[in-house]
């Protein structure tokens, strides 16, 4: 077992007083701040384009856009206001089960008075085909705190939850992670006006994902201004990708595809999500 990689950052503000101001604000930030990591990365998968098949990843990790050592700041709001940092790390290439691995960490932290969060997520997944091997994620939201810890089995099609007594679960070919899917998207050539439907997320109930290609544009953000392409998802959850929720996400248009900003509209606001730092290996 891999050892567990913590964000201690953040402080628990008011967690045992002034109880109802926390719950009036339980609902936004838990579904921007904690969706902002658990919906993106559901978005992974093995694609069937509108019109064909997607290009499929490449095969050797010297054509990959990511590296050990790459390290992406974000600052979140939540309308107008700032109410946290997130991460996207890769730590490096371990050995999972006898296949070489890319190890990344996707965090978040936040809050506002009396509810804060700290969000991990790590990934394991393979450097020849980025199928999902390991999968821990540790979340802290105001008072509940919740920890799961998968190991994923891609030659066999299942997945078992190493936090709980249930049996293994069915899966799919080629599995992807919630932290997976930010690095999977990258290697995908996408082309404005087209629409991708994946089949790769490891719980099959989440599938099929949708993302389509909205259009480039010029962007923005405190890390720089850059050439972007918009993508928009949705998937089969609540939260800020869902089918009823509006969200876009900018990707840098060159081979490095980084993400630069997310936004969502929601009935309650909007969660946006801004490249703040760069660092690459």
């Amino acid at each position: 077992m891999q050892p567990r990689y913590r964000s201690g950052e953040l402080e628990r503000q008011g967690r045992t007083t002034r109880r109802l101001g926390r719950r009036t604000r339980r609902w936004p930030l838990r579904a921007g701040l904690a969706g902002l990591a658990a919906g993106a990365t559901i978005l992974a998968s093995s694609a069937e384009a509108q019109a064909g098949t997607a290009p499929a990843a490449p095969a050797t990790t010297g054509a990959r856009p990511f590296a050990p050592g790459e390290r992406l700041t974000y600052e979140v709001r939540f309308g107008p206001l700032k109410v946290g940092t997130a991460t996207m790390e890769v730590l490096g290439i371990e050995t999972v089960r006898g296949r070489a691995a890319y190890h990344t960490v996707f965090r978040i932290n936040g809050g506002v008075p009396f509810y804060s969060v700290d969000d991990v997520f790590e990934s394991w997944f393979t450097t020849d085909d980025l199928a999902s091997l390991r999968f821990h994620q540790d979340q802290n939201e105001g008072q509940k705190e919740r920890e799961h810890r998968y190991e994923i089995f891609p030659e066999r099609r299942v997945y078992d939850d190493l936090s709980d007594d249930k049996k293994e679960q069915p899966s799919v070919a080629e599995p992807l992670d919630d932290g997976s899917f930010l690095y999977f998207i990258r290697t995908v050539p996408l082309e404005v006006g087209r629409t991708y439907e994946f089949h790769r997320y490891f719980k099959p109930d989440r599938n099929p994902v949708i993302i389509r290609v909205l259009r480039r544009e010029r962007v923005t953000v405190p890390a720089g201004t850059f050439d972007a392409i918009v993508i928009q998802p949705v998937i089969k959850t609540k939260g800020i990708f869902s089918e009823n929720g509006h969200a876009e996400v900018w990707l840098s248009d060159d081979e490095r595809r980084v993400m630069l900003q997310m936004q969502s509209q929601l009935s309650f606001g909007s969660i946006n999500l801004y490249l703040t730092e760069e660092r690459r290996p």
